[in-house]
């Protein structure tokens, strides 16, 4: 596991097509009407299409307690309540964060909250990831399913913002658009 993956994947799914540039402009997608910060200077998206059944798409998405089966960056993850995702579920996982010019190497901890979701359609979390010498204040993830001739396009973006990352967006942009697309290719093999 390459130190960028592990970097963009935990950055990507707590708190996140070619790579985007820092000023990448602002999507339309959203879950039950909302997306990610429109105001967040750090964002990526990025799609696939994965030649699965839509259910079993979803399904993997959001077992997030299953995450470290398919997900090689994920060192542990766990639901903070029971039941089916739905909004207002948590979840806290942990992912490795390689050093940067500006950060050590750490592990952060990802405490993620559901604010939306759609069956089959649609999650939006959001939360802070928060490592030694390392802290991302918000994270605003954002996944959609759409059915396609042959699977289901899916689609996701996130934006960060705080104080740290917002120091060198281009690096940020750079381990978020790695670690987004590292888990798309990572859904896909599993789904497939």
């Amino acid at each position: 596991m390459s130190g960028t993956t592990a970097v963009t994947v935990l950055l990507a799914a707590g708190l996140l097509v070619s790579p985007a540039a820092p000023a990448q402009a602002a999507s339309a997608q959203q879950c039950r009407g909302q997306g990610v910060d429109p105001g967040a200077r750090i964002r990526y998206q990025a799609d696939v299409v994965i030649k699965a059944p839509l259910s079993r798409v979803f399904k993997l998405q959001t077992d997030v307690e299953r995450w470290p089966e398919w997900q090689k960056p994920v060192l542990t993850a766990k639901r903070l309540d029971h039941g089916a995702l739905r909004e207002g579920s948590r979840f806290r996982w942990t992912t490795p964060a390689p050093a940067t010019p500006t950060t050590p190497a750490t592990t952060l901890k990802i405490t993620s909250t559901v604010q939306q979701l759609k069956r089959d359609s649609c999650v939006l979390w959001t939360g802070p990831a928060i490592g030694a010498g390392l802290r991302i204040d918000r994270g605003v993830h954002l996944w959609t399913f759409t059915k396609v001739k042959g699977g289901v396009r899916v689609h996701t973006e996130e934006t960060w913002t705080g104080e740290q990352v917002e120091a060198d967006i281009p690096t940020a942009t750079r381990a978020l658009g790695a670690g987004l697309d590292a888990w798309l290719s990572d859904l896909k093999a599993a789904a497939e």
